[in-house]
């Protein structure tokens, strides 16, 4: 092989080697701009993903946003925010005011034992009823089916006082109602299963669809600051012309249906 052979091949593998090494080089800048890419958009989505649980844990539950939420009225109720709600005959000259809370099992039980006889009372006219709502039950054991019960009795009672006290005595059932530690009226699901259970809410599309909306969540805790403010310190209570209507020789409600016609002639005429 000549001198000159020989310079010219060294040259052509000096030639290969930059080129190779080039091209190593490049791979390497390619290689960490992948990595240092990967490394951002991880960051960024954890960023994102952190961000978005702060801002999740942030956002007011569906009942403190109703805090602060426009009061809608149902239908068939009075006074303001449309916390009196009265049903019966107009002419009936006394009215019987009933203080519950749907979860109350005390409630319950008066309302198995005594709620067909007061209903018979206020179809016959004998007095009107004014229900009062309360949600304190929620408070005591941190949960919604007070309220959410209370919002759906709201729905009912939009569509007719009759469709109130109908899905009211289903809440208070024996087949429905749940034990007070159960928090199954904070269940959308539940509360329509009860209310097939009543003609004028099965299959009713404007019921169903203000108690999964919570279009009357606002106003039920409107009336349990209605209960709040009236004095009553447990459920059930009753009262007629400010006082109470007890049991004979108690200080508690009636819990048969012969205490409770008793104590309310004598209310009556009182």
């Amino acid at each position: 092989m000549s001198a000159r052979n020989s310079r010219a091949n060294k040259a052509a593998a000096r030639e290969r080697l930059r080129l190779e090494r080039e091209r190593q080089a490049k791979k390497d800048r390619i290689r960490r701009q992948l990595v240092v890419a990967v490394s951002t958009v991880a960051v960024l989505a954890a960023a994102g993903g952190i961000g978005y649980a702060v801002m999740q844990a942030n956002k007011p539950s569906a009942w403190e946003a109703a805090k602060d939420a426009k009061v809608v009225e149902p239908r068939n109720t009075e006074g303001e925010n449309g916390t009196t709600v009265v049903v019966g005959k107009p002419a009936a000259e006394k009215t019987l005011e009933v203080y519950e809370d749907s979860r109350c099992p005390v409630c319950a039980t008066f309302e198995q034992a005594v709620g067909e006889t007061m209903k018979k009372d206020v179809d016959a006219g004998k007095y009107k009823l004014r229900y009062v709502g309360a949600t304190f039950i929620d408070n005591s054991d941190n949960g919604e089916g007070s309220k959410n019960a209370l919002s759906a009795l709201g729905a009912a009672l939009d569509v007719s006082p009759e469709a109130f006290l109908d899905f009211k005595a289903a809440l208070y059932s024996e087949k429905f109602h749940p034990a007070e530690s159960e928090d199954k009226f904070a269940e959308d699901a539940y509360l329509l299963e009860v209310a097939d259970s009543v003609d004028a809410l099965k299959n009713n599309a404007g019921f169903r669809k203000n108690v999964e909306n919570g279009t009357f969540d606002a106003w039920a805790l409107k009336m349990s600051e209605t209960f709040d403010d009236s004095g009553v310190t447990g459920t059930p209570t009753l009262r007629m012309d400010g006082k109470k209507v007890v049991a004979e020789g108690s200080e508690n409600a009636p819990m048969t249906a012969e205490q409770f016609n008793a104590a309310v002639d004598k209310a009556l005429k009182g």
